[in-house]
């Protein structure tokens, strides 16, 4: 039988699904809600020195829909407004009535050693089971130099990881920002700095349109906007870059996340080199009851593949990425398309012929192939409105 049980850096955790850091784990009680409901971790809601103010915008939430599904979030939320002793005491009475499971205390903090060391020491005395360095999110406070305006920059996301690891007590993971134009080079600077793990990725900067009627910001605070953080579905293809990316640079362990719905997302996210992963946009929508089919779901995945468990899965689909120069540029594939199927609307003859190459033809009866033209695109499968066409050798 297969387990959904994993073990990180010697944490156990007994199913690799995790709350992120973010509103559902912003009280002990709506955590301790989410365990009795079978998540097996939670990321806490980033803690900040008592002393730092944060005045909260309303609204703080704009969506993207499609076909009336919440496909995209933008939020600019802030951090926890709790207090630190909030925490230490949530921490002990968390791990207290729910021993099994995993807590994980995300942290941020301005670049200042002392505020740094405060922070973890008083985190220390919990039976917190590791933390997560906050260098990545990417709206409100840059001028207090936290959040992205750290996790860009390699010198102080070294410096404040070695200022963590110098007093933590437990394995510490570095959050980082997909905001880069190179995700390795900060997880390369951190892991030298003595990182045990990372996590991937907070949300990428966006921003979430204008209201056409009113030609107003869709996220209208009182006439005005700003860019803040997208999550959801449509950054799940920069998620997934992203850890395949780290992975390819470093063997510590990936905290996997971004746009995940399903427990397919999750198992791909694994394949790509996560150890765990963790959701917070589609707990947001859907609420945490979300995690049954989650577990589910993978467990089905792993027993029809005869795997024991996710580790079977780790690491799986890494060496089939490779860069565009390695790519066999002799393999060649053509459009079969099933007549049975396609209804001879002639979309895909007008894609390929605006689209470039004019392989395709349609008279009466059906729909003509130029395998001289044709390169093997593969768009015409893509659009094809009756899933017709498959490419074939």
């Amino acid at each position: 039988m297969a387990t959904l049980k994993t073990s990180i850096l010697g944490i156990e955790f007994e199913n690799p699904f995790l709350l992120a850091s973010a509103p559902p784990t912003a009280s002990v009680e709506s955590i301790g809600k989410a365990f009795e409901m079978g998540w097996g971790g939670a990321v806490l809601k980033t803690i900040t020195p008592d002393n730092l103010e944060m005045t909260e915008a309303s609204p703080r939430y704009a969506i993207m829909k499609e076909k009336g599904k919440v496909i995209g979030l933008q939020n600019i939320e802030l951090l926890s407004h709790k207090s630190v002793q909030y925490w230490v005491d949530g921490i002990k009475y968390l791990k207290d009535k729910y021993p099994t499971k995993v807590i994980i205390a995300s942290i941020m903090s301005p670049v200042d050693r002392k505020a740094w060391h405060e922070l973890v020491l008083r985190l220390n005395e919990t039976p917190v089971d590791a933390y997560e360095l906050n260098f990545s999110c990417p709206h409100g406070m840059p001028e207090k130099g936290i959040g992205m305006a750290i996790g860009t920059t390699t010198e102080i996301s070294t410096l404040i990881t070695g200022w963590v690891k110098d007093v933590a007590n437990k394995p510490v993971f570095v959050k980082l920002t997909p905001n880069v134009t190179d995700i390795t080079r900060i997880a390369k600077a951190v892991e030298r700095a003595n990182a045990d793990g990372f996590a991937a990725i907070n949300t990428v900067q966006g921003f979430m349109g204008i209201n056409l009627d009113t030609l107003e910001p869709n996220l209208n605070i009182d006439g005005l906007s700003t860019y803040g953080g997208c999550s959801g579905e449509i950054v799940k293809p920069i998620g997934f870059k992203c850890v395949a990316q780290i992975r390819q640079c470093s063997d510590l362990p990936i905290l996997g996340m971004g746009g995940i719905t399903n427990w397919q997302d999750a198992a791909q996210y694994i394949a790509l080199g996560s150890n765990a992963v963790q959701i917070c946009t589609e707990v947001m929508i859907n609420g945490y009851g979300i995690i049954n089919g989650l577990k589910s779901g993978l467990l089905k995945y792993l027993e029809k593949k005869g795997m024991n468990d996710i580790s079977e899965l780790k690491n799986i689909a890494i060496s089939k990425i490779t860069s565009h120069e390695k790519l066999n540029k002799e393999y060649h594939l053509h459009p079969e398309i099933d007549k049975e199927v396609c209804v001879k609307c002639g979309k895909c003859v007008k894609i390929c012929s605006e689209s470039e190459h004019q392989a395709l033809s349609k008279d009466d009866s059906k729909i003509l192939l130029d395998k001289r033209k044709c390169v093997g695109c593969s768009l015409c499968s893509h659009v094809c409105p009756k899933e017709a066409i498959r490419m074939c050798h």
